[in-house]
């Protein structure tokens, strides 16, 4: 929550704007009676399902449960914070407004420094970019990008640049638009010379990709050398700053995002170039990790795009170390995860420029392998199934790593293939895994997370009555914060059943506690938790009788208050037969005559 924005700022700035204004810029809108509808931006779909009421100022999507109003949504679409959302919003009517970009104010200072490093790096992107493709100095990389099968548009695309082999032609140019160069040096752009205290490039006769944030600024750069044979390293990146942290940026995000939303899934790969190869074949899914290990930061910056995640990594070892410290990094990260593995050791740019474009789109629309399967090549790669000594350690490697998995489904399928590759028995392979199976069992207890209930779901089913009841009372909730005293449930935990509307109701509770008249648009804005969000979202949207709310409200309260009998009754029930199993006859008798005595007043609820 952004607590330190005033309210009535984020009220002026809010009303100002038409959210089927905004949400038209990034969906084709169709008015159907009082609503608009199009496809929705956060999943792909042929039919519309995306809908945008003018009069409520929300949008919500029944067909994956995504919904808000124009200030969640522009942070959704665009991955901005609260803070950006309503600076850009503000600037799109003509308010002058000016929110700090965080959760506490920051000193000035450092932002004034921060745009100042942005600036130059834009400036210097520009420049780099510029001498590559009208210099006669740009020539040579020029040719060689070209050479690489990488044309102008994809060159202009991605910025890609050409630094001069000189000392400091940038550094020079950086001081003549006043920008100091001891700032420059603590963003990384220019080096300071120990002996003289000289400045100099940092990057000198290097091809240029600049790095750029979600937003699409410049924020680091990787330059890498024309000639790989070099006494030099191949890439020099910027160095880690306040601007620039390696595990928090992926490379391309600002242009993938949308893509990735209307795909469903997105690419990883390792460098720039196997990046621009992906997007040369069409497949503009895909980020990169710029060589780095896959970070909880990059984990959940992704996550909110998209839950199914495909590795695409370099053949080589170093790739498939890589590949394999992706999946150990996103167990238990609830994301689906496949891997690709590209033939020949090939990482995917050598592979296009071998193969063809088209060669790589058909890789790509192939199922991937998933962790298992990945790992039963990992642990083949150079071992001779002619040695008896490498059959057993594979064979050994593969049942300690499915031993982790416990669904019998994988177990069975992947027993059976191995036995076929390695010639033993399946019968002698379940045994043995059995065996690490129990030995597993007894040194860890692993409890397994309950599923989630994902409320997008519930829209395609008819909704039972305690469902529906529980979303009624939630709805008139939202509309009216007083019904909580007069029914005198604020303090009551217990009106809901399910997990996810009790949730919902603690959370709102919270809220009416620093809005108590209500306001349901600025719920949705301090609202983090996605699925509490669709939860207010469905309720909202049900047809509800603004005429008979005080009848609508009793009616889902008595629904309740039955089905906890209900459930009351079948717990005693239960417990009655145990203690019968137990001969504790007594006791039994006395729950079955507690349970009997709820069943007739059932018809009085």
């Amino acid at each position: 929550m952004a607590k330190h924005v005033d309210d009535e700022v984020i009220e002026q700035v809010r009303s100002s704007v038409d959210i089927v204004d905004v949400v038209g810029e990034y969906v084709q809108l169709t008015k159907r009676g009082r609503n608009y509808f199009g496809l929705c931006p956060f999943h792909g779909e042929q039919t519309p399902s995306f809908s945008v009421a003018q009069e409520k100022q929300i949008f919500h999507c029944f067909g994956c449960g995504a919904g808000g109003n124009v200030i969640t949504f522009l942070m959704d679409i665009e991955g901005l914070s609260f803070q950006q959302t309503i600076n850009r919003l503000a600037e799109r009517v003509g308010i002058d407004v000016q929110i700090e970009d965080s959760g506490t104010a920051r000193e000035p200072v450092k932002n004034s420094a921060h745009e100042k490093w942005k600036a130059a790096h834009t400036f210097a992107a520009s420049y780099y970019h510029h001498l590559l493709l009208n210099t006669v100095e740009g020539e040579q990389a020029l040719a060689y990008l070209h050479e690489r099968g990488i044309d102008e548009e994809t060159i202009k695309k991605f910025q890609i640049g050409w630094s001069l082999p000189g000392w400091d032609n940038l550094s020079s140019l950086l001081k003549q638009r006043d920008y100091d160069l001891a700032d420059m040096e603590a963003c990384g752009l220019v080096v300071r010379q120990e002996q003289n205290e000289r400045y100099f490039d940092r990057f000198r006769g290097r091809i240029m990709f600049p790095i750029m944030d979600e937003k699409g600024q410049v924020i680091a750069f990787s330059g890498r050398i024309l000639n790989s044979d070099a006494d030099e390293a191949k890439y020099l990146n910027s160095p880690e700053s306040e601007l620039f942290q390696k595990n928090d940026v992926l490379y391309n995000l600002h242009n993938a995002r949308m893509s990735i939303r209307l795909k469903k899934q997105v690419i990883l790969a390792e460098g720039f170039l196997d990046v621009i190869a992906f997007t040369r074949s069409g497949i503009d899914h895909v980020v990169g990790t710029m060589g780095t290990a896959l970070t909880q930061n990059h984990i959940t910056r992704l996550k909110r795009l998209s839950t199914n995640f495909v590795f695409c990594f370099d053949g080589d070892k170093a790739g498939f170390e890589a590949t394999r410290k992706a999946f150990a990094a996103t167990e238990a990260k609830q994301v689906q995860r496949t891997a690709i593995v590209l033939p020949d050791q090939k990482d995917p740019d050598d592979f296009v420029r071998t193969n063809g474009k088209d060669a790589l789109t058909k890789i790509v629309e192939e199922k991937g392998l998933s962790e298992m399967a990945f790992t039963m090549l990992y642990f083949r790669k150079g071992l001779n199934f002619q040695n008896d000594t490498d059959v057993l350690r594979y064979t050994e490697n593969v049942l300690e790593a499915l031993a982790k998995f416990s669904s019998p489904i994988e177990q069975s399928y992947y027993t059976k293939q191995l036995a076929n590759e390695v010639g033993i028995d399946q019968s002698v392979i379940e045994q043995q895994l059995r065996k690490l199976l129990a030995k597993r069992a007894r040194s860890e207890q692993t409890p397994r997370e309950a599923p989630q209930v994902v409320i997008s779901e519930r829209k395609t089913q008819k909704l039972d009555a305690t469902s529906r009841a529980e979303y009624l009372l939630l709805a008139h909730l939202l509309d009216d914060p007083t019904a909580l005293r007069s029914l005198g449930i604020e303090e009551d935990m217990e009106v809901f059943v399910h997990d996810e509307l009790v949730e919902a109701f603690i959370h709102l509770l919270a809220f009416y506690e620093n809005y108590p008249q209500g306001d349901f648009q600025r719920l949705l804005e301090v609202t983090e938790n996605a699925e509490l969000k669709r939860v207010y979202m469905f309720a909202t949207m049900l047809e509800k009788d603004p005429e008979s709310s005080k009848k609508e409200i009793e009616d889902s309260m008595r629904q309740l208050h039955k089905y906890r009998v209900e459930k009351r009754i079948e717990h005693l029930m239960h417990e009655s037969k145990v203690a019968e199993k137990l001969s504790d006859y007594t006791k039994a008798l006395d729950l079955a005559k507690q349970a009997i005595e709820l069943k007739r007043t059932l018809h009085k609820i």
